[in-house]
């Protein structure tokens, strides 16, 4: 896989991985505005089972905000994540404070070059492949990477932070 930023339109995303020296491919696809669930049509559109698409979702961890990466057929179990960054509460983040602090907007957050670093937890199924596709700072753009690289760009740690929907 060789960092394609030119396809990805150089996202932060994209920026922060080639600046890292971070393997990735970028996967563009034709988003539709009136998709319910981003993650299920980036996995759909991209022909990739649902386990491997992971979304990144903004929860409020005893007061600080914190970054969960779930597969995208998943949902964030607030107490795992609470749990896992030492804490004992959490709760989802407002959108609106989401997209501020990331500086992407919404079913396009990538948890790579967000403008504040947060706390990250990357769900342990990610171990289970030998590449994951985040988003990549925008609708309709993904990145494939190796889930250790994930980890390491975002200095993130893996936990057991998913459960079935």
């Amino acid at each position: 896989m060789a960092g394609r930023a030119d396809a990805a339109a150089g996202t932060p995303a994209t920026l922060a991985l080639t600046r890292a020296g971070v393997p990735f491919t970028a996967h563009p696809y034709e988003h539709d505005p009136r998709a319910a669930a981003y993650g299920l049509e980036a996995a759909e559109k991209l022909g990739v089972e649902p386990d491997r698409v992971f979304k990144t979702l903004l929860a409020n961890v005893d007061g600080a905000l914190a970054v969960g990466i779930v597969p995208v057929a998943d949902q964030l179990d607030l107490k795992a994540l609470a749990a896992a960054l030492g804490g004992k509460r959490a709760e989802m983040a407002d959108p609106s404070l989401a997209e501020r602090k990331t500086g992407y907007v919404v079913g396009g957050i990538s948890p790579i070059g967000q403008k504040t670093a947060l706390p990250t937890v990357l769900d342990e199924s990610a171990i289970l492949f030998e590449t994951i596709l985040v988003s990549g700072g925008r609708r309709g753009l993904d990145l494939e990477l190796a889930p250790d690289d994930l980890i390491a760009v975002t200095s993130a740690r893996y936990a057991p932070i998913a459960r079935a929907r």
